[in-house]
């Protein structure tokens, strides 16, 4: 089968289409037929290896970690024709949503939901600022803290405000003229997608029992969240019970992502360089390896490190 993967950390240029064995599931494993697969910014940084301490230097090393796809076997890098994942880290595709939507929204709903609904706990009549609002986590944050009766301020490009007022978030700030300072003891969460604010600044912004959340583990920002609790990293978790909640919000129109191009395996890699060097397409890149999908009928979606 071919896969998309890497024989020692660095940049886009390691990154090789190739012919590999078909994996054997292990026990608790199950193999997957990958209908669909999604890019997200830490696919690049562990190829950098800027996260070898939770990835480890195994290699070759497949790239990709969202899919959605169908089950081939069960037994013991999402951009290949077939990957192994933990049978506990999946669940049912819902049926109303394709293959490539339902890999658009894995990681990033479940990175969103661990941190607004674990972490965070919004709850209706609270008020919530969400850096990078129309980012992966940012969109998927907006629509799970709406769907929690809460209130939205969000930040992003001048040029996106039209679109985040369409999301539901009430008002919209432009990051390149964002000042913490006006926001004093405004919020209730602090949601940090975009990397952009100081646990300094977040505490500003927040009211006295409010917590700030962040998914760029700066060494800062590690060392802060260990020693107070009104600070917290957030990484997805992709339980049973997490995924469940994300299928149901799916089912219900709750959960919508936004994929911006939908590119087969042959062309993966030269779509997702350009994505890591200039930020497009806007949206999320998903890659179909066998070609459109569509809805279909069984499926899993998932988030996992196995390679």
């Amino acid at each position: 089968m071919k896969r998309v993967q890497y024989h020692r950390f660095g940049g886009p240029e390691e990154l090789q289409l190739e012919d590999v064995a078909q994996p054997e599931p292990g026990p608790d494993q199950i193999r997957v037929q990958v209908r669909a697969a999604a890019a997200n910014p830490m696919d690049w940084k562990i190829r950098r290896g800027e996260m070898k301490m939770l990835s480890g230097s195994r290699f070759p090393r497949g790239l990709g970690h969202d899919f959605a796809g169908i089950v081939g076997a069960v037994g013991p890098g999402a951009f290949a024709e077939s990957v192994i994942a933990e049978e506990k880290n999946t669940a049912l595709k819902p049926l109303a949503i394709s293959f490539e939507q339902a890999a658009a929204l894995t990681l990033v709903a479940v990175t969103a939901w661990t941190g607004m609904v674990q972490k965070a706990q919004v709850s209706a009549g609270q008020s919530v600022f969400i850096a990078g609002c129309l980012g992966g986590v940012g969109r998927a944050a907006v629509q799970i803290a709406l769907m929690n009766g809460a209130g939205i301020t969000g930040s992003c490009s001048a040029a996106g405000r039209e679109e985040a007022l369409a999301l539901g978030v009430s008002e919209v700030v432009d990051y390149h003229e964002f000042d913490f300072a006006r926001y004093r003891k405004r919020f209730d969460v602090v949601f940090d997608t975009a990397g952009k604010l100081s646990l300094s600044q977040c505490s500003v912004m927040l009211k006295r029992r409010g917590r700030s959340l962040h998914i760029v583990p700066t060494m800062a920002k590690i060392i802060g969240s260990l020693l107070s609790s009104r600070h917290s990293l957030v990484f997805g978790n992709p339980t049973l019970e997490t995924l469940t909640s994300v299928t149901i919000a799916c089912e219900r129109g709750q959960l919508i992502p936004d994929i911006g191009r939908i590119v087969p395996l042959s062309e993966a890699i030269p779509t997702i360089v350009e994505l890591e060097k200039t930020g497009l397409p806007k949206g999320k890149l998903v890659v179909v390896p066998g070609g459109r999908t569509g809805a279909g009928r069984l499926g899993f979606i998932f988030a996992d490190w196995t390679d």
